[in-house]
């Protein structure tokens, strides 16, 4: 089974796996590219927000790997592009 609905859930299942304690909000801006060479794969575009213990005193781009890594093959088989916004609980109201 394929599709927006399916392929946001599997997002959200990747990263709550991943990520247990944390608060995970997924947006789907595919419809926003529509036409653009990315996306004619069939891939979409994505805006994730989460907060999670696990980030604390990492720089972003170690926490941008966590979630890169939490997605696995969903990278390549879904996801075309990826917005991130990680952050710890004590960083959440900053």
């Amino acid at each position: 089974m394929s599709g927006p609905a399916t392929r946001l859930q599997r997002i959200r299942s990747a990263l709550a796996e991943a990520f247990p304690n944390a608060t995970i909000d997924v947006i789907d801006d595919s419809h926003l590219h529509r036409g653009h060479a990315g996306a004619r794969d069939g891939k979409g575009h994505f805006r994730v927000t989460l907060t999670s213990p696990v980030f604390d005193r990492l720089p972003p781009l170690a926490r941008h790997r966590k979630v890169y890594a939490a997605l696995g093959t969903l990278m390549d088989s879904d996801i075309h592009a990826l917005a991130i916004d990680a952050k710890s609980p004590r960083e959440r109201d900053d």
